[in-house]
């Protein structure tokens, strides 16, 4: 099992309906984050597997040779970032991804855009003209910096 959550509550639920409602991607995963005052512009691609929900979750980064290069993990108590021997704890995973990237990525709405979904979100504009090719940009205009995500899924 992937995530493991204690709790004094029971519930009749099996493993497998538990593991059913756990949805995944994998593929390819850049992100561009321009320059700011306070720092440099960001950039990274790597492959990527992808589980969970906006709620509670794992996004994993894979090197070029297939080890995993760095770990999101999250959960509504806690992230935590995981890179080589070191683990880096988050009050959430939103605070996770602004530190790491310098700006504010929307989670929720790239679970969305990964289901299809373009929905969009106050300053990102979403280009799902390509999704039938697993192909998703989204592009965030304002505020500044811009940022852009791309995803080229695995089919």
């Amino acid at each position: 099992m992937l995530f493991s959550m204690t709790g004094c509550a029971t519930t009749s639920r099996t493993q497998d309906e538990i593991s059913a409602q756990v949805t995944s991607w994998s593929g390819r995963l850049s992100v561009r984050v321009d320059a700011t005052p306070s720092q440099g512009s960001q950039s990274f691609s790597s492959s990527f597997e992808l589980q969970g929900k906006p709620e509670l979750g794992q996004l994993r980064f894979f090197t070029p040779l297939g080890s995993t290069a760095a770990a999101i993990i999250w959960s509504p108590l806690q992230a935590q970032l995981q890179t080589g021997g070191e683990i880096r704890y988050f009050n959430n995973v939103a605070e996770l991804i602004e530190q790491v990237l310098g700006t504010a990525v929307p989670l929720s709405a790239l679970f969305a855009w990964l289901t299809g979904d373009p929905s969009g979100v106050d300053g990102w504009k979403v280009d799902h003209s390509q999704f039938d090719s697993g192909k998703i940009v989204a592009q965030r205009i304002n505020p500044a910096p811009r940022a852009e995500i791309r995803v080229l899924l695995e089919r």
